[in-house]
């Protein structure tokens, strides 16, 4: 049965409308952190803005049309979810270690880009959810278990960790193996532009576990919080609006090197 799912998965992924699919995921995220990037810009000048993915679908959602825009974000997502649960499974030649490590980088992407997916049509059908207060509520029910601190404290390391990776990959620029890079003066452009939007993420993601791991430290659960939280922390920094526009910049780059890489990703990895 295994095997069956492993070959299912493999005709799958070979299938061309799935790959368009997949590339028109990576523009519709790479749209999503433009958004993201700028309520992180506006609030480093001093507006008030929720800067996670909830605050960019409810400020699409108020625009002319902003349904349809959210729906079409929704179907590139998810289709971007698809394919990277596919590359979980379908690969050949990895077994053992290399395929448990496929499946740990790939099948969390997955799911994370489909619940996304979800959330930007569920703000079509006209819900207005809120993803702060939602970790938060979350992180209260974790820490009512008898094992709730560490459960969050470890899942809190985790997503930090998970932002070391991101600045690493940045820094490194290790991403080249995921992107074909065009020669010449756009390749060093798009190169740069992602090597800066993975750090600015990962500096984002990092200080989302850091206030995870608090909040089960203290079992204060107010002090978890996603994106919108990371950067109210930075706000509060001595440095916090430079910080905050530092960061916003990073997202828009970001953004921009995932939009070409809809056309540069290599997925016949």
């Amino acid at each position: 049965m295994p095997s069956s799912a492993r070959s299912a998965a493999r005709e799958a992924e070979a299938n061309p409308t799935l790959r368009i699919a997949a590339r028109a995921g990576y523009v519709a995220n790479g749209i999503l952190h433009l958004l993201v990037g700028g309520l992180v810009l506006a609030v480093g000048f001093g507006a008030a803005e929720d800067t996670d993915q909830t605050g960019a679908f409810r400020a699409v959602a108020a625009l002319p049309l902003g349904a349809v825009a959210l729906w079409g974000l929704a179907v590139g997502l998810v289709a971007l979810g698809g394919w990277h649960l596919l590359q979980a499974v379908a690969p050949r030649g990895l077994s053992g270690r290399k395929r448990v490590a496929r499946i740990a980088a790939e099948a969390p992407q997955g799911i994370v880009f489909v619940v996304i997916g979800v959330i930007s049509a569920a703000v079509a059908l006209g819900a207005r959810p809120r993803a702060e207060q939602t970790t938060e509520d979350l992180s209260q029910s974790v820490l009512t278990l008898p094992i709730g601190g560490f459960v969050l404290g470890t899942a809190g390391l985790i997503v930090a960790g998970v932002g070391v990776g991101f600045v690493w990959m940045g820094v490194r620029r290790s991403f080249h193996d995921k992107v074909r890079i065009p020669d010449g003066a756009a390749g060093h452009a798009l190169s740069a532009l992602g090597a800066v939007g993975f750090v600015a993420k990962g500096v984002a993601l990092g200080v989302v576990g850091v206030l995870v791991t608090i909040a089960a430290i203290r079992v204060e659960p107010d002090t978890a919080g996603g994106l919108d939280g990371a950067v109210s922390a930075l706000m509060a920094l001595p440095a916090g609006p430079l910080l905050a526009v530092l960061v916003g910049l990073g997202f828009l780059a970001y953004g921009v090197f995932t939009i070409f890489r809809a056309r540069y990703a290599r997925l016949d990895t």
